[in-house]
This record gives C-alpha cells, structure tokens and sequence, in this order.
C-alpha cells in the first residue's frame, strides 16, 4: 500500500483530504510518527476481512511494516474518516487482535443446543514472527449450558491481554421458557 506525506495537519486539511477520496491517517511507535494520506479505496480488502493483515506502507519512497490499529468512520455515511497505524519494529512485542476460528462438534449442539459467539478475535501481545493467522477454539468438550472462557485458551508465545473471565463461546438451550 501506497501513501504521501501530508503537509499540512489539521481539521481543514482533512476535509479537503476527504473530499477528494483521500483518507488522512498517522503511522506511530517507531522512531517518529509519520502523517500521511491514501486513497480510500485502498482500505477495502485491508478492512473489510476476518484476517489479521500486515502490510508494508510505502511513503514517500521509504517503506514501513505496519499494523492497522483503529479505523474511525463516519456516524452517518460510515465512509472511513481517519485510520492509524502501528510500525512493526524488530525484536519489539506487537498488540493484535487475532481471529478466533472454531473447530470441532460440540455434543450440546447435536443435542439441539445453539452455539453463541460472543468474541470474534482475541487482543494478544506477541513478537510479530509469532503470530498465527487465528486462534483455533476447540467446541468439541462443549455440552448445553458449558462456555469457553478466555483463560481456557491455551497459546505459547502469545500474552493474552482480554479479561480472562470473558466468555468467548457458549453453548444454550433453545428451549422457550416462560413464553
């Protein structure tokens, strides 16, 4: 992916970004924080997908790896109004958020249970050579009214950074009690 280099910082500047199909955006956590622009369009399969992307930013002629941290878009329109970016550094942990993918048969659910999903990735802090594609959940202990938390998950290398009482997959009855 592409940028330029943003003259000017500002409110008026990111307008006029803006209106010309421009997203305003900043790279930190290297040596200095860089402000830059691109094309909005650039953004769809970086944004639009379950994959955890690094990507290599080209700017100005000089190239940085990086990971997309936050997108902020728009109230209304939902169009992308300003993202952020976190340079990979070498030897230097990263904070991520990985996908969780769900393998296995869970018996509640062949009993008629019904899965429920409560996280879709999980915030792990880890060296970037690490870093799997996603984080695999195993239903098949999983019977009706059992959960999965996320100080069950298992994963070297990584640091964990979600509460660990948070549920990540739970398993109900379908059951309508008290209609």
């Amino acid at each position: 992916m592409s940028g330029s280099l943003r003259e000017n910082v500002g409110k008026k500047d990111a307008k006029k970004l803006r209106r010309e199909a421009k997203v305003p955006c900043v790279l930190y956590g290297g040596p200095q924080q860089v402000q830059f622009s691109m094309e909005e369009r650039d953004f769809k399969h970086l944004i639009f997908t379950p994959e955890v992307k690094l990507v290599d930013l080209t700017i100005d002629g000089k190239t940085y790896k990086a990971s997309m941290q936050d997108v902020q878009y728009h109230p209304v329109t939902d169009s992308i109004l300003h993202v952020d970016f976190m340079e990979i550094v070498t030897g230097k942990p990263i904070i991520i958020g990985i996908p969780i993918k769900i393998k296995g048969t869970s018996p509640g659910i062949l009993k008629g249970g019904k899965l429920i999903q409560k996280l879709r990735k999980l915030k792990v802090t880890g060296m970037v050579e690490n870093l799997p594609d996603f984080i695999d959940i195993d239903i098949s202990g999983l019977d009706i009214g059992d959960s999965l938390k996320v100080s069950n998950v298992k994963e070297e290398s990584l640091q964990l950074l979600d509460n660990p009482n948070m549920m990540i997959v739970s398993v109900q009855s379908t059951s309508n009690q008290g209609c």
